[in-house]
């Protein structure tokens, strides 16, 4: 979808501030969903990692890059201010913070890949096995989630938790800066791991064996419910948000369903950035006689109407950038080229790419990156070309499951930088997964694209589902691949069975 002038953009316009775990970034759409050109403030950060597991965010840091990004946006629309109708707000799931009595964070930001919890897992997943987790929350005991987190930091660092006196998630406390109100949507509360999807209360059980309780937890709200008015201070800061409509942050997963046009069963966002995804939303009623998502999947909420059903993967363009790095010294378009004119599963290589662990299909949070099959002869570009179709595997694993809750027919809409800046891996993911798989603009951003429809139609501006016209390129299967990668995918399988023991040695 090309972005459009500034002249041009059809009112109300809706402010959209994505919150991602590399960059922060504000921009404009118009009533049908148009980006504003030149209306993007984006500015990078960078999480704090260590081989301890560790994977952290600075929550005030990441409040006032989110100040500066808006300052940036309501510059560059000049004019047009008094035309911005809502703003919405998506950003990254899971991530866990906690404050203190004086709203102040108390911790950094525990985001997604903080592993640190993992020998934590077992024995809460024992006292609340899959059936049981699962059935209530959408989601089991890992290492994502903040039951295994809060366990973890109740016993490994008792005096940061006994210092918190209320958990959320990042965009809570950024509102709460803003608004003077702790309030989490239903999205955001989905991805914890503590929200009981029925009732859309927190799960008591789960809270209670994680540690804390009830009251330290924000009061849930629906996406569509407007936040209080801005503080004085922001009011005045920005006259021309004073009174708008401002939505919780819902979900950065849900957020690019709803920007790449997937809401319904008849379509799949799949998402390669960092990491990988592969998403539908259904309508809450669709769910109603299921106990549990089919196979290794979680199910989230876009809000009370809707569920977020999908798996995601630990690993895709961090996996694929270390191959570069490594093997052609971030040279990713020239490794890029010299694995296209390998044949499919031509290579000989067997690749676990679980250089992050695993969520789905697996997860397991000891998983580790594997490769069998090394001769010799295998170049740079073999490697490469293994490991893109290793992950395109793990993606069809949840798209298997993914097959019991979308229609036949269905279409998959491709998103995220990591798989658009490479046709090559998109080819491969339609190969493999025997579907076409239709691209959407490089420049579009889903989810911030998402986070502004959510806010137009909660406006009554426009309707949450409409067709997306930034599909630049169709990628086709070819038939004549199907063969050359079930073999790859059945070593696959037989190699990440005979890993088990070395990952789990008793």
């Amino acid at each position: 979808m090309p972005a459009i002038a500034l002249r041009a953009a059809v009112s109300p316009l809706a402010l959209a501030i994505d919150i991602g775990s590399s960059s922060v970034r504000c921009l404009a759409y118009d009533a049908r969903g148009h980006q504003v050109a030149d209306s993007e403030t984006q500015i990078e950060h960078t999480l704090r990692t260590d081989r301890s597991g560790a994977s952290e965010a600075d929550p005030c840091h990441l409040f006032e890059l989110t100040v500066l990004c808006v300052d940036g946006t309501l510059d560059k629309l000049g004019g047009r201010t008094d035309a911005i109708g809502g703003v919405g707000m998506s950003c990254f799931w899971h991530g866990l913070l906690g404050l203190g009595k004086d709203g102040e964070p108390a911790t950094p930001v525990f985001m997604w890949a903080d592993k640190r919890s993992g020998p934590y897992v077992p024995a809460l997943a024992a006292e609340f096995p899959p059936s049981v987790a699962i059935a209530a929350t959408g989601c089991r005991i890992h290492s994502s989630y903040w039951p295994a987190k809060l366990r973890w930091l109740r016993e490994a660092n008792p005096s940061m938790f006994a210092r918190v006196a209320h958990w959320v998630s990042l965009p809570d406390y950024i509102t709460l800066r803003l608004t003077g109100e702790l309030v989490t949507s239903s999205s955001m509360a989905s991805g914890t791991g503590l929200l009981d999807l029925e009732t859309v209360a927190w799960y008591g059980p789960l809270v209670e064996a994680a540690g804390i309780h009830e009251d330290q937890l924000p009061m849930v709200c629906d996406r569509a419910q407007p936040l209080p008015r801005l503080q004085s201070d922001y009011a005045a800061r920005w006259p021309a948000l004073d009174g708008i409509p401002w939505f919780a942050a819902i979900g950065d997963g849900a957020a690019a369903n709803v920007g790449s046009g997937c809401v319904g069963a008849d379509r799949i966002a799949l998402t390669v950035g960092t990491s990988g995804a592969m998403r539908t939303i259904v309508p809450e009623q669709s769910m109603a006689d299921r106990e549990t998502p089919p196979g290794q999947l979680w199910v989230y909420r876009l809000d009370r109407d809707h569920r977020v059903v999908g798996g995601a993967l630990s690993n895709g363009g961090n996996v694929a950038g270390w191959i570069a790095e490594r093997f052609a010294g971030g040279n990713f378009e020239g490794l890029t080229a010299e694995a296209e004119r390998l044949a499919p599963d031509s290579h000989g290589l067997t690749v676990l790419p679980f250089l992050a662990g695993e969520r789905s299909p697996s997860w397991d949070d000891a998983a580790t990156g594997t490769v069998t099959g090394l001769k010799l002869a295998p170049s740079p570009a073999d490697v490469f070309r293994a490991t893109l179709e290793a992950t395109a595997y793990r993606f069809a694993a949840i798209h298997d499951d993914l097959r019991a809750i979308v229609s036949p027919d269905h279409e998959i809409h491709a998103n995220g930088a990591a798989a658009l800046a490479s046709p090559l891996w998109i080819q491969i993911m339609a190969d493999v997964l025997g579907r076409r798989i239709d691209a959407l603009d490089a420049e579009a951003e889903a989810s911030a694209c998402g986070a502004a429809i959510c806010a137009l139609e909660a406006i009554g501006a426009r309707p949450l589902r409409t067709d997306r016209d930034g599909i630049l390129r169709s990628y086709t299967p070819d038939p004549a691949t199907r063969d050359a990668y079930a073999r790859g995918r059945d070593r696959q399988r037989a190699l990440e069975a005979a890993m088990l023991p070395f990952n789990h040695p008793e």
